[in-house]
């Protein structure tokens, strides 16, 4: 049995600058809210953000210098928020390339990544402007001879998934809505994983269907209670609308969010224990 907890400053600090990192949970909704934080405080630098549907993680890491580009089908806090305006600002400026996708491109890259083929068809996008804005191309289908885009294969460096349940070895156990965690942590070269609880692994020994990423896949579990915060976590805590309000008016403006960022994500942090 390997152990594989530590800390979250040295599970995050082996992360080189340039980076391709994905990050789990979708738009207000078990993000890795606090690996997030500590990628900000370790001022990592060049990285490109992987994501279906990013939201408050996408929106700090531009808004604190982290990220040249960003691979996502979405970006923005759903309706009670609006748009991401640190995001909006940094792809405007062209500090960040925003590497447009559908949802469904992103999902089919990290498909290709996980088989080890070059690239994955999908279905849909006629019409549409985003293959020539993206060089997607087109294949005939040797089958029906009609036109199939294919997305080429989107491999992270680090999948950085916030769970609730993880043991020591790091099997990890998502309760709820699994998004494309799964995949990311497939396709992805090196996975962390917070938890909000470290269980005995004999708990998923006898019920084994319940894990969603398996233990030889994870390089690094974290214990991390609230380790989502400011996104939700189901069924332990909702997301913080008074939080995320106060973020999204303060990052309209640099800075305010630069304000933001040193006064409540470089606060002084709990140190969490390993054992």
């Amino acid at each position: 049995m390997i152990d594989k907890r530590t800390s979250l400053t040295d599970a995050i600090a082996p992360i080189p600058d340039g980076a391709r990192i994905a990050l789990g949970g979708n738009t207000l909704h078990r993000g890795p809210g606090a690996a997030v934080h500590e990628l900000v405080r370790q001022g990592k630098r060049g990285l490109e953000i992987v994501k279906t549907a990013g939201a408050y993680d996408v929106d700090l890491l531009c808004a604190a210098g982290c990220v040249a580009a960003v691979s996502a089908g979405f970006v923005g806090y759903e309706t009670p928020f609006g748009m991401a305006p640190a995001y909006r600002r940094a792809v405007e400026s062209g500090v960040v390339e925003a590497r447009e996708h559908a949802c469904a491109t992103v999902i089919a890259g990290l498909r290709a990544a996980i088989q080890g083929v070059p690239f994955m068809p999908v279905a849909g996008l006629h019409g549409s402007d985003l293959p020539a804005q993206r060089g997607f191309h087109s294949l005939r289908d040797p089958y029906s001879g009609t036109e199939v885009f294919v997305i080429p294969a989107l491999m992270p460096d680090v999948a950085i998934v916030h769970v609730q349940e993880a043991d020591r070895e790091g099997n990890g156990r998502i309760v709820g809505t699994r998004f494309e965690d799964v995949l990311m942590a497939q396709a992805a070269r090196r996975v962390i994983l917070t938890a909000e609880r470290i269980v005995d692994g004999a708990l998923f020994a006898a019920e084994p269907d319940t894990v969603a990423i398996p233990g030889f896949l994870t390089a690094a579990v974290v214990a991390a209670p609230r380790g989502a915060w400011p996104f939700s976590c189901t069924p332990d805590y909702d997301y913080d609308a008074d939080y995320l309000a106060a973020w999204v008016m303060a990052a309209r403006d640099p800075d305010a969010s630069r304000q933001f960022i040193a006064e409540r994500v470089f606060a002084p942090v709990a140190a969490v224990a390993v054992g």
